[in-house]
């Protein structure tokens, strides 16, 4: 159970923001029938109760980069230091320690075809201490549904969240181009996805108009999401794992949109390797990351194999200073 620490305005909070990261206060708290002044207020709360952050993020993909997750082996004791050295990369989205502290896993986007090589080729093999390296490039990503959770705690009804609900980008056709002003917009947005547009004016130099079709462009292409992150903990949920699923091409699709609508599924992507799927899974307890594995995964029938670890720590996650 959620912690009686959070209440229904706090989880419906949470749940808006998850609809959208930059919404106004004012458009919260008309659609919760609550003050400005109350979604302020509980806002500054979360942030520090659940260290909540909402973070602007870039869709690699979008811009015609690609995404790889890397599995790295580590002798004993040394996979924090490996963790620590991969969190200082600014192309690394986030870094867990898993499996009994001797893997690290991270999620990396190269600028380039020389970084990536530089990195996979080179740079990891000759790294002390990490005995193996996997490297897997993310192909589709099969986004999961974090709100049904918030949902079972503390529903919204629909017509609420139609009033707070984004419409999503079209599919990506040819890579976005970029402009300086777009990066100077996506760089403050990467540090507080809610800046004002006034920070955002004075940090491009451009009127407030301006600045403000920039970021709806922005967001209209997919190129910008905002991620919400904040601590699972206060919400009952502690038990986080990676699940990769061996499956058949053919069925990729549809085994991945299955998936993905579990409540439990944080993220799930087609990715290259034997396995075929990756999926982040966060349970209240190991009793329902078993219920998971048995009763929602087992049931597919296209899934030959699952192979399950653990995360025991978050060293880098979405947000730009991490945990």
């Amino acid at each position: 159970m959620p912690s009686p620490s959070l209440d229904t305005v706090d989880l419906k909070l949470l749940q808006a923001l998850e609809l959208d990261g930059r919404a106004p206060f004012s458009r919260i708290a008309q659609v919760l029938g609550v003050s400005d002044q109350t979604v302020a207020r509980r806002y500054r709360r979360l942030r520090t109760l659940a260290r909540l952050r909402v973070t602007g993020m870039v869709d690699e993909g979008r811009l015609g980069l690609a995404t790889w997750i890397v599995r790295l082996g580590c002798e004993r004791n040394t996979a924090p230091q490996v963790a620590a050295a991969l969190a200082g990369r600014p192309d690394t989205h986030y870094v867990d320690l898993v499996a009994g502290g001797t893997e690290v896993v991270c999620a990396i986007t190269p600028r380039t075809p020389r970084e990536r090589d530089d990195l996979l080729l080179d740079r990891l093999q000759r790294t002390p201490y990490v005995t193996s390296v996997g490297a897997h490039c993310v192909l589709h990503t099969y986004y999961g549904n974090s709100l049904r959770w918030l949902r079972k705690l503390s529903a919204l009804d629909p017509d609420e969240e139609r009033a707070l609900r984004l419409p999503a980008p079209p599919p990506a056709r040819t890579p976005v181009d970029l402009e300086p002003a777009d990066r100077t917009v996506l760089e403050l947005l990467r540090r507080d996805g809610r800046a004002t547009l006034t920070e955002l004016q004075a940090a491009t130099g451009q009127a407030e108009g301006t600045v403000k079709r920039r970021l709806e462009r922005l967001r209209s292409t997919g190129v910008l999401y905002l991620a919400v992150e904040y601590d699972h903990e206060p919400l009952g949920q502690s038990v986080e794992a990676l699940c990769w699923l061996t499956v058949p091409p053919h069925a990729l699709a549809a085994t991945g949109r299955a998936v993905a609508d579990r409540p439990e599924v944080r993220f799930a992507a087609a990715v290259t390797g034997r396995a075929g799927l990756v999926v982040s899974v966060l349970c209240r307890t190991t009793d329902d990351l078993y219920a998971f594995l048995d009763e929602r995964t087992g049931a597919l029938a296209d899934v030959r194999e699952a192979e399950t670890v653990l995360t025991l720590r978050r060293v880098k996650a979405l947000t730009a200073e991490g945990r």
